[in-house]
């Protein structure tokens, strides 16, 4: 298997479910070939995956553990810079890891996530009140207005991003996933995204607030646990996966039920669960598709083949979530109701996603709520005419045009308990 040409990567993800068995054909861990020509690994098998996340012998730290970029050989036009080049969880190994992920766990722990369940019913219910002011039979974008600016306005509160500075403090973790962009823009971005995000740390510097990125301030300065890059790239990253795989999660959601009348049945019926839909969803859907980048410390074998010391991995989590030898000969298919929805879409072990219980909360909220107030809610187009985010590490929609038709009352949403819509 590793003798093979390497599967080539499509930088605009146009398919990337065909992609992703493409790449399992040639078996659970499989050569590919990224832009710029950089020859790395793909990990598309559920338990190659689940191990090699588990496995301590493969780093995120191409500063360490990636030779070419340690002795030069990486150019600063290389198109997934941005990858490389953060200072955070995402390049962290071992203690300096560690390290981290403790600081950030802080502010997502139950409590703290509970907490914040109100503002999100709120978020929600303000959102679906301007989409119920769309005309009679009007296209509405529900990712552009539902599915983005939720997550991203939950996110931004948290941290402390005022209205006015979201859009731009944004948009570099936007234009990080999309891996369509020619070197030069990806490098551009870098400097852009770094330059803006220490902007907002100087501010906040100044005028702290009631709010995280004041806090991780505060432990920097008081304690100097971390580093004045590491503050930057920290909030790269929790602003950009805060936003990005939620939108995702949501979106993919939404269209999995709008294009199977059945499922959506299930849930009106009360046989199956909202919590059900989203697991199904980050296993048949998972928001983020192919992700950068792990380094082998040492040769490690896995899946049949040897990845050499300093080989760039990529897990395949599109691919692993559709493994049919977890999930039988229906893997490719959206079921709520099966029994295993076992998937690897939040990580595993040291790595698992720290924002998770908030993730699943947000698309709890949302599309319990959306569907309730908008039950004949329908795809403006085909299914097959809806267009993939120009991407292959994220798996989502570019837009998600609906008719939201008839509304029901404008109450706050989700009640009680969130409860799943019933016919009327």
């Amino acid at each position: 298997m590793a003798d093979r040409a390497p599967v080539v990567i499509d930088p605009s993800g146009r398919d990337i479910h065909a992609e992703a068995a493409r790449i399992r054909a040639h078996g659970p861990v499989t050569r590919i070939a990224l832009p710029g020509g950089l020859a790395a690994w793909s990990v598309a098998g559920h338990e190659e995956a689940r191990r090699a996340l588990a496995d301590h012998r493969f780093s995120k730290d191409p500063r360490k553990h990636w030779p070419p970029l340690a002795e030069g050989e990486v150019a600063a036009d290389f198109p997934l810079i941005g990858w490389i080049l953060m200072d955070n969880l995402t390049t962290a190994h071992g203690d300096d890891h560690h390290r981290l992920r403790k600081l950030i766990a802080k502010a997502f722990t139950p409590r703290r996530v509970e907490a914040m369940r109100a503002g999100v019913r709120a978020a929600t219910a303000e959102l679906l009140d301007a989409l119920a002011g769309a005309a009679p039979g009007e296209v509405v974008d529900l990712k552009a207005r539902f599915a983005h600016p939720l997550p991203a306005r939950v996110i931004c509160d948290l941290f402390g991003v005022a209205p006015g500075d979201r859009a731009r403090l944004l948009r570099g973790g936007e234009v990080n996933v999309d891996t369509t962009v020619d070197a030069a823009e990806a490098a551009a971005n870098v400097e852009r995204w770094h330059r803006d995000m220490q902007e907002f740390v100087d501010a906040k510097r100044r005028a702290p607030g009631d709010d995280l990125t004041s806090d991780l301030i505060a432990a920097r300065d008081e304690t100097a646990r971390l580093s004045d890059s590491e503050l930057v790239g920290t909030l790269h990253l929790l602003l950009a996966t805060g936003t990005e795989p939620v939108m995702n999660l949501i979106a993919n959601a939404v269209r999995a039920l709008l294009t199977d009348p059945e499922q959506l049945r299930l849930v009106r019926q009360g046989r199956v669960t909202w919590e059900d839909v989203i697991e199904e969803t980050l296993r048949a859907e998972a928001p983020v598709a192919h992700l950068p980048f792990r380094f082998a410390t040492e040769d490690v074998e896995l899946g049949g083949v040897t990845i050499a010391r300093g080989d760039p991995v990529l897990v395949n989590f599109a691919a692993a979530g559709r493994d049919p030898g977890v999930h039988g000969a229906s893997a490719d298919a959206f079921d709520a109701a099966r029994k295993d929805k076992t998937h690897l879409s939040f990580g595993h072990g040291i790595y698992r996603c720290i924002g998770m219980p908030l993730a699943r909360m947000e698309a709890r909220i949302a599309l319990s709520a959306l569907f309730e107030r908008f039950p004949d809610l329908t795809l403006a187009v085909a299914p097959e005419e809806l267009e993939p985010q120009v991407t292959f590490i994220m798996n989502g929609v570019l837009r998600l045009p609906v008719r939201l038709s008839a509304t029901r009352h404008r109450g706050r949403p989700g009640g009680r308990g969130e409860t799943p819509v019933t016919p009327r």
